[in-house]
């Protein structure tokens, strides 16, 4: 049981990034009319972790391409595993990025909240996979706790109804990119830990644990922007839109806990990394991060809210292909075993 929460810290921290933190994420994906696309998204992102642990744990893996390979097969693994490379790239310069974003709401400049997150990665990247649960273990749950309360303070103070346009779900089919979206992060990250997990019954309680919560945090969410919907435009950060008018110290909470997020999916993303080339270049952790960021760094200063909207979707289309065979895996493979 407390081998599967680990777990469920993990999944929520390669999940809830500068985008999905921001709300920024959230908003061009959902809004209006989604509660049904949510409710799709939490039933999908649950199966999509069942498998990938089961596999990862079945083939005890130490990086997703075994994973890869026996979900897509050894051509398809191939196009995805430069996918998979071009996507944790793409989202660790997009997370730097969040961190000079962040700091600039205090009016310091956009390169001081770059070096932060530098110095923090390089900290904790020699200690592997250690490292990223230690922090897990101590700030994601405040992160969490505090997300969740903020949104339903909002929302019980603005009066927002619960029950958000029940009868109009146009939106349901957002769900799909949303999921497949995330699908990639995932498999590259869980892909490193297959060997680390000891039982079953983590799995479960990691898939269904990780799935609830998202799915919770993500509806509620969507109904205090889709409240905010008009001030969206003048906010980088939809996040603060819901924070106007509210005291400079839970503003300061937020903040420091979005940059929390920000640094934890810059983490994951460049442990998955690091992961997958260390065998190839046959060099430290340490030394693998510096030059990984190195590269990352001049991508950093087009701008975040311009990096998610034009990658994350784009994203969400190219992995449609792995989610819809995550899916199917589990028919795929009991027709295997009956030769159906």
């Amino acid at each position: 049981m407390i081998r599967g929460i680990r777990w469920i810290g993990l999944i929520i921290a390669t999940m809830v990034g500068a985008g999905y933190a921001s709300g920024r994420e959230i908003w061009e994906f959902f809004g209006h009319e989604s509660s049904l696309a949510i409710s799709i998204f939490t039933i999908l992102f649950i199966i999509s972790c069942h498998v990938i642990l089961t596999v990862s744990y079945e083939l005890r893996t130490k990086h997703y391409m075994p994973l890869l390979q026996m979900v897509l097969g050894e051509r398809a693994a191939k196009v995805y595993d430069w996918c998979i490379l071009l996507y944790l790239f793409t989202t660790l310069f997009v997370m730097i990025s969040g961190s000079g974003a962040a700091v600039s709401m205090f009016d310091l400049p956009f390169i001081v909240g770059v070096m932060i997150m530098v110095l923090g990665l390089l900290l904790i990247i020699p200690r592997g996979m250690d490292g990223i649960l230690s922090i897990n273990r101590i700030l994601l749950p405040v992160m969490i706790i505090t997300l969740l309360s903020v949104l339903l303070y909002f929302i019980f103070q603005q009066q927002v109804p619960i029950i958000y346009q029940i009868k109009e779900q146009s939106n349901w089919v957002a769900s799909i990119p949303f999921t497949s979206l995330n699908v990639l992060p995932l498999i590259a990250v869980l892909g490193a830990i297959g060997k680390e997990i000891k039982s079953k019954k983590e799995i479960y309680v990691a898939s269904i644990g990780s799935g609830v919560v998202l799915g919770l945090i993500s509806y509620f969410y969507n109904i205090s922007l889709v409240h905010v919907a008009d001030q969206l435009y003048f906010y980088e950060i939809p996040l603060f839109a819901i924070l106007y008018g509210y005291p400079i110290e839970l503003f300061l909470i937020m903040a420091g806990l979005l940059i929390f997020a920000i640094y934890t999916t810059a983490l994951t993303s460049l442990f998955g990394l690091i992961a997958r080339v260390e065998d190839i270049l046959k060099l430290s952790k340490g030394k693998l991060g510096l030059l990984l960021i190195g590269v990352a760094l001049p991508f950093t200063f087009v701008g975040f809210s311009t990096l998610v909207s034009y990658l994350y979707p784009l994203y969400g289309v190219i992995n449609l292909y792995v989610l819809a065979m995550l899916l199917l895996f589990p028919i795929i493979k009991r027709a295997e075993k009956f030769k159906i």
